[in-house]
């Protein structure tokens, strides 16, 4: 009886975790995606002050009208994103204190901890450099740069999410292990999806949707930039079309399964942009192309994690190396074991 307790309560923590880990994710995507509205709607400066909405106010007011309310709701997400971060980070604390005390795997204990750590602490850093943004008029350098806080941010946080489905004993559906040289190629990958996200910083700088009828533009040539852009795409697609076809040869599952999203995403993101471009850039379409830029870097990133080496689990001499997490939240309970058999 208290060992099924133990197992029940055991899946409870686990589930509690791994949802609150993919909901940060997704609130992480989803500032994304709010703050290119506050951009596309010209609302950047809706709220034209930080941290209060106006010199006398903490929020928006009446007469500041719908921009001022789209720019003041982004504000107000920033606190979902921080609760649910938070919230994770405590929870993963928590979780890890409950694997110690089971033998369970030591690593994913402090695999959790580490990258709910990074997902709490970066999320301050995003709220000043957003307010960074309004004090210097959208100045478009320093609105990139907050977009690529933004996808550093999704790092920690997705981190954080395959941290939680880390599972041992689901090593073998993995296929075998992936050879020095095509970890090489899905870094290669990985500074390709970098290049990506920066340069497509620059085209939006050098674009007309500057947040504010006043604010400046970085100066680029926007043709030019956006050619840039577009040759760093194919390369990207290149290349993954490139570590499909290898890793599918070394029957890596689980990498070339990674890939191909990859190339779906990559290949659904080049249709928009180019559609975009040609139609002189509609909101929508702008809006569509940042969260598929989201998408982009999140089926990166899961790639990068399909071909690491096997993690080979720390545990106690006595436990299985193969236990789920729902089995290291267990708390042991010999006498409830006994019972059972």
């Amino acid at each position: 009886m208290l060992g099924d307790v133990g197992e029940a309560r055991g899946e409870v923590w686990a589930k509690a975790l791994r949802g609150t880990a993919l909901a940060s994710l997704a609130a992480n995507v989803g500032i994304v995606v709010t703050g290119g509205a506050v951009r596309l709607t010209g609302s950047g400066l809706g709220c034209p002050t930080w941290p209060k909405c106006t010199a006398e106010s903490l929020v928006a007011t009446r007469e500041m009208g719908i921009n001022g309310a789209i720019e003041f709701g982004n504000r107000l997400l920033t606190f979902v994103v921080a609760i649910l971060a938070i919230l994770g980070f405590l929870l993963a604390r928590q979780a890890a204190k409950r694997i110690r005390a089971t033998g369970g795997d030591a690593e994913q204990a402090r695999s959790m901890v580490r990258w709910s750590f990074w997902t709490a602490l970066s999320i301050p850093a995003q709220a000043a450099w957003g307010g960074l943004t309004v004090l210097t008029d959208l100045n478009p350098w320093v609105v990139g740069l907050h977009f690529m806080v933004s996808i550093g941010i999704i790092w920690a946080a997705f981190g954080f999410w395959r941290s939680t489905e880390d599972d041992p004993s689901a090593a073998a559906r993995r296929g075998p292990a992936v050879a020095r040289e095509l970890r090489w190629l899905a870094g290669l990958i990985l500074t390709a999806a970098v290049c990506v996200l920066v340069i497509g910083t620059m085209v939006t700088g050098s674009g007309p949707h500057a947040g504010d009828q006043g604010a400046a533009r970085n100066g680029l040539d926007p043709a030019q930039i956006s050619q840039v852009h577009a040759d760093l795409v194919f390369l990207l697609f290149g290349l993954t079309a490139a570590a499909w076809l290898a890793l599918r040869a070394v029957r890596a599952t689980e990498a070339a399964a990674a890939t191909l999203v990859l190339l779906g995403v990559l290949a659904g993101q080049g249709v928009i942009g180019f559609v975009q471009y040609f139609t002189h850039l509609q909101p929508v379409l702008v809006g569509v192309h940042m969260f598929g830029a989201s998408l982009v870097w999140i089926a990166t990133l899961r790639l990068w994690w399909a071909v690491l080496p096997t993690r080979v689990p720390r545990v106690m001499p006595q436990q299985s190396a193969g236990r789920s997490l729902e089995d290291n939240l267990t708390v042991a309970n010999p006498a409830g074991a006994r019972e059972r058999s």
